[in-house]
């Protein structure tokens, strides 16, 4: 497994709570050693191991605090709890020995510091406790330092340590959950007031979109040029066709994605009220499963489709005839989309292409095609003007203006 230590304020927050420990653990050893030397009468060898663990672990958390990232402090005085364990066991017991419920703690504090670290401790250990089952250890290496009628005090002792140990531990990793919990609270609070915000934002995106169509449309009513009243309306299409997206992303609980299908039947539904008006003849046939799209790729992909279907309105189904307009969308394998439009009217010359066009149109489709770091191409195969698009959805930073 991968060590988890990372240099963030989470773990090294946990980490200074287990320095705290490490401070309680150097202070019982000392207190361990005076009184297995004064009053348990244990010999030189155990007050040694007590005291020294005790000492040596004071100076690595004085090099832990002079040096928080370096390697000392996250190695050294986990092993150095290890070591001085099984020097106490070998020294009073072996395999009996009740300093091993200590090793309980080193492995808890080890695993606090780092997965990979606990890891090792805890094979460590175990090999540790492998041994002292051998049967040539126990004969010729196990000593028994403590007099057989204090091994019950002793014992006491070291259980005592290591529920105190374990209670410090237990108490900083509850504070430190406590602390984590709280900064959860306040994050969340955080992205919930951010969401509010940029739904807002998509809100008044989309009311000040629908403020220049209206302008548009009141503009369009002083023109008596009928070419020129075209225009306009196209370009307030274009800018309705944006509008929709803010509006749906502002009504949706996720505010990165928008439900495409439910969007392309609303923008189509719209341009053939807008075009034909309400009585429209026209037959729309919608083939686009149930899929989310991102307002990156979401907005040029809706102007593309806004273009193509108004010049099928305009252009292939004349008038108020009757006619037949067909969009399908679907995903590959290889993540990649595939976008067909078509209408059943008379198409145009194939002597016309998006390079030579002088229609605005046209080039648009092209532009937005690039912008969708697509291609498309006309099928000629079919009655009509048809289109095929194939494109990735694109992502924030791969983003370009249609210009």
């Amino acid at each position: 497994m991968q060590d988890t230590y990372k240099e963030i304020p989470e773990v090294l927050a946990l980490q200074q709570r287990t320095l705290r420990a490490a401070y309680t653990a150097s202070g019982l050893a000392v207190v361990a050693a005076v009184i297995s030397f004064f009053l348990l009468d244990a010999g030189n060898v155990v007050p040694f191991i007590l005291g020294g663990f005790g000492i040596l672990s004071l100076g690595i958390i004085s090099l832990y605090k002079n040096n928080p990232k370096g390697i000392v402090w996250r190695f050294s005085l986990p092993w150095l709890g290890v070591c001085a364990i099984f020097a106490l066991a070998i020294f009073t017991g072996g395999i009996a020995s009740p300093a091993l419920v200590l090793l309980a703690v080193a492995v808890i504090a080890a695993y606090l510091q780092s997965d990979t670290q606990g890891n090792l401790i805890l094979i460590a250990g175990l090999a540790g406790i492998g041994a002292l089952l051998l049967p040539w250890v126990r004969e010729t290496i196990v000593q028994y330092q403590v007099p057989d009628s204090m091994e019950a005090y002793f014992s006491a002792l070291c259980i005592a340590m290591a529920v105190i140990l374990l209670g410090v531990l237990g108490k900083e990793i509850i504070d430190h959950t406590k602390e984590l919990q709280a900064v959860r609270k306040s994050i969340a609070q955080e992205l919930q007031e951010k969401e509010t915000l940029i739904k807002e934002v998509h809100h008044r995106v989309k009311n000040n979109l629908q403020t220049v169509s209206s302008l548009l449309s009141l503009q369009s009513r002083s023109i008596a040029d009928k070419k020129i009243q075209s225009l306009i309306k196209s370009s307030q299409n274009r800018v309705i066709s944006m509008a929709m997206v803010h509006e749906m992303l502002y009504m949706r609980d996720d505010i990165t994605k928008i439900e495409y299908k439910t969007y392309i039947n609303e923008l189509i539904n719209y341009l053939i009220k807008s075009v034909k008006g309400a009585e429209s003849k026209v037959r729309v046939i919608v083939d686009v499963p149930e899929m989310e799209l991102g307002i990156d790729t979401a907005i040029p992909l809706g102007l593309l489709i806004n273009e193509t279907m108004t010049n099928a309105l305009k252009y292939g189904i004349k008038n108020d005839d009757e006619g037949e307009i067909r969009i399908a969308l679907k995903q590959e394998p290889d993540e990649s989309y595939i976008l067909t439009m078509g209408d059943s009217g008379p198409g145009f010359s194939d002597q016309v292409t998006f390079q030579t066009s002088k229609s605005l149109g046209l080039k648009l489709i092209h532009n937005l095609a690039k912008q969708l770091k697509g291609t498309i191409t006309r099928d000629s195969s079919q009655k009509g003007t048809n289109y095929i698009l194939k494109f990735r959805e694109i992502g924030h930073d791969e983003f370009n203006s249609v210009a």
